[in-house]
């Protein structure tokens, strides 16, 4: 099952036609080039640290960035850089200058140094964001299946809320090995929950999604449908599923909320009413059973950071305790 296929497709439907060469079909930038379109526009960097002699690089030219999904992907949203690391170019990068190290040949680039440290092994790819914040580095060769995460994990900010590997490891199992054990959840909408709380009050969660959003696939795959999360939730909450992209009007407290532009996007207000105007994706919004917003997780979840949230609001211990002095006490619980 081909994880980021619909995506891609669907951007190298509106893209120009990608002809191959052998760089592959990226469109490569030198480093001066990406740092000046950041000024304009920001975007991660996709800095591919390669060597003339390198036959692992070429082989992921040929391959990796010659599959047409993942270069549509990666010319979309980021600004990918091929950079020689033995180069004999003085390079600014990031406000600061690099050199090379030497005029023999096959000797390091400063900034290659920079970049690898003592481990100067080719290929090697940095993925930088948050405007040069944010650097990751995997090194060796990364074929269309590894690639994938790291490529989701840096333009969804997954980076911010989760460690890289936990990550990986919920992208492989939501879209190749989907054999792991699942939780069962019982989910509703929104009519149902207004009739459901008058019978039985409880808090609600909106789960909110969209098709275009690779990491609300995986947090609904497997984050929600943790064992433990899912029985946690269906003993707790009333769990509305909504995609933010849908074109059904709902009544909301009272209020009509309806599909329009926002930010020059189709969405749903909806989306935005539950979040209180803090949509992300992914979002989670926490409600208690008045349908009044509590907070809104806007941000991607593994199953351990999810349930202690869910339960800091289940057991109302936000009335009494901050979050910082709760997760204290709820990780010292644990040992």
């Amino acid at each position: 099952m081909r994880s980021l296929c619909l995506l891609f497709t669907i951007l190298l439907i509106s893209s120009p036609t990608l002809s191959q060469s052998e760089d592959g079909l990226v469109k490569w930038l030198s480093l001066k080039q990406a740092q000046e379109l950041n000024k304009t526009q920001q975007k991660p960097f996709l800095i591919d640290i390669y060597t003339d002699w390198c036959g692992w690089c070429k082989h992921m030219m040929k391959t990796t960035y010659s599959n047409p999904n993942i270069a549509g992907y990666v010319n979309q949203f980021f600004y990918p850089i091929k950079f020689n690391a033995e180069t004999k170019d003085t390079i600014e990068y990031n406000g600061k200058i690099y050199k090379p190290t030497s005029p023999q040949p096959k000797t390091p680039h400063e900034l290659a140094i920079k970049f690898l440290g003592n481990s100067l092994s080719y290929p090697s790819t940095i993925f930088v964001s948050n405007n040069f914040e944010y650097n990751l580095l995997s090194q060796g060769f990364l074929d269309e299946k590894k690639i994938e995460p790291l490529l989701v994990y840096t333009v969804e900010n997954v980076y911010k809320s989760a460690p890289y590997e936990d990550f990986s490891n919920q992208f492989n199992r939501t879209f190749y090995d989907t054999a792991f054990s699942k939780g069962s959840l019982k989910t509703y909408n929104i009519k149902e929950v207004e009739k459901l709380l008058n019978k039985k009050p409880r808090k609600i969660l909106v789960n909110i999604f969209a098709g275009f959003c690779n990491s609300c696939k995986v947090q609904n795959a497997t984050t929600l449908k943790d064992t433990a999360v899912a029985n946690y939730i269906n003993k707790h909450f009333y769990l509305v599923n909504f995609d933010a992209e849908s074109n059904d009007t709902i009544t909301f407290k009272g209020e009509k909320c309806y599909k329009t532009l926002l930010n020059g996007y189709p969405l749903h207000t909806f989306a935005l009413r539950a979040t209180n105007n803090r949509l992300q994706f992914p979002s989670v919004a926490v409600l208690d059973d008045k349908q009044n917003t509590l907070d809104a997780l806007t941000m991607f979840l593994t199953p351990q950071t999810l349930l202690p949230i869910l339960k800091y609001y289940a057991e109302d211990k936000y009335k009494t305790m901050n979050w910082p002095d709760y997760l204290k006490a709820y990780n010292d619980g644990k040992k």
